[in-house]
């Protein structure tokens, strides 16, 4: 429900929006977004063009890997063996062996702290038998997220000499929202350092910026020579998330430069904004019910995030019906909500039934009649 909303809302919002936010300074990135946790869109910068987002690769290998322990197709106590495959990986690594095992949990770790490549196609291979087959998955996880610019190769990003996996901004982004409605991940991609193999091999994140960028709670770093510097960062502050998607920045000091640029632009610009609907839903009379009436109750309000200086131009419309029949069961929509900003509608939240109200019968109805009956004789 709270992506339908975001989805309607996000086109009216820009454009309201436009007009009163101010302009985003020069980036050094080829390419760039902001959006906020719930796919809102907040800022673009060629935003579409298709790249090669070297390590980032691996939110989407991490992704795939918090999906299939929500679906208890795997834990994270599970030995995952290093294949002679996965063991060749170059770039940054752990040195796995061919043969050796380590749990799931160290495996996501080694991932998502050290940017470990062995360890992604460890547990490719481990999740869907092979990279290639695990790579199948990536890309057809990633259409269903509406990703319209990516191509996935590999689970980790480490392109050889003529081959490119390409991605934009924009669908990291996209991937970066879904990744994060799985908080077990932050247990992962918050971490500082670690170690792994009891205690004999050190994990430092690849993401500098956990220390330096308040709120910082992840998400991956990437780079590789052909690809440049790539992230795509994760910061919380006052209640709203905010995800940074840089790619193709020229070095490492430019690619924090644009990531702290998008995110402090966000937390001074944007607010998260929840209806306040207390005293506005009056309760709603039910006919021939065992109860005189039922409180309605909004249904999955959710937020969004808009432009400060608009906050306090909107309204919200509470629009109920006058009565209803019972039965009445627990959720029966009773009106809506509805959110403007001017004649725009932000948001419409349905306004369903607290609780059922059980319909009178037969022997109700006439003992009613019975005791109005006997109160009039006695008057």
């Amino acid at each position: 429900m709270k992506k339908t909303i975001c989805a309607a809302a996000c086109a009216c919002l820009m454009l309201i929006q436009a007009a009163a936010l101010p302009a985003m300074g020069p980036l050094n990135a080829k390419s760039a977004a902001l959006y906020d946790s719930s796919g809102q869109m907040l800022y673009e910068y060629n935003a579409d063009e298709a790249l090669q987002p070297a390590s980032v690769t691996k939110i989407m290998t991490l992704l795939l890997a918090m999906e299939a322990l929500d679906r208890g197709e795997v834990q994270l106590t599970d030995m995952v063996t290093g294949s002679a495959y996965a063991s060749s990986m170059g770039g940054t690594q752990i040195w796995l062996k061919e043969g050796e095992q380590l749990t799931f949990d160290e495996m996501l770790k080694a991932i998502a702290v050290g940017s470990a490549n062995d360890c992604a196609v460890a547990v490719a291979e481990h999740l869907a038998g092979t990279e290639a087959a695990f790579v199948e998955r990536m890309n057809a996880r990633a259409q269903e997220l509406g990703c319209t610019n990516t191509t996935f190769i590999n689970a980790n990003g480490l392109d050889a000499d003529g081959e490119k996996t390409l991605t934009s901004a924009h669908d990291l982004a996209l991937i970066s929202v879904e990744l994060l409605r799985h908080p077990k991940i932050l247990d992962y991609t918050t971490i500082w350092m670690d170690t792994i193999r009891n205690g004999e091999f050190s994990l430092a994140n690849t993401n500098k910026m956990l220390k330096s960028y308040e709120g910082m709670i992840g998400l991956k770093t990437g780079y590789i020579s052909q690809a440049g510097f790539c992230i795509s960062a994760a910061a919380e502050r006052s209640g709203m998330t905010l995800i940074a998607t840089v790619m193709a920045a020229p070095t490492k000091e430019a690619r924090t430069a644009d990531v702290s640029s998008l995110l402090n632009y966000g937390f001074a610009n944007f607010a998260p904004y929840t209806p306040d609907l207390s005293g506005k839903l009056n309760p709603v009379a039910v006919r021939l019910g065992k109860e005189l009436s039922v409180t309605p109750v909004p249904e999955n309000a959710g937020s969004l995030v808009l432009a400060k200086e608009e906050l306090a131009e909107l309204t919200t419309e509470v629009q109920l019906v006058d009565a209803v029949d019972a039965p009445v069961e627990k959720g029966q929509k009773l009106g809506s909500a509805i959110v403007k900003s001017g004649g725009e509608v932000l948001m419409t939240i349905p306004l369903t039934a607290a609780n059922t109200v059980e319909a009178l019968t037969f022997g109700d109805i006439y003992r009613e009649f019975l005791r109005v009956l006997l109160m009039k004789e006695h008057n």
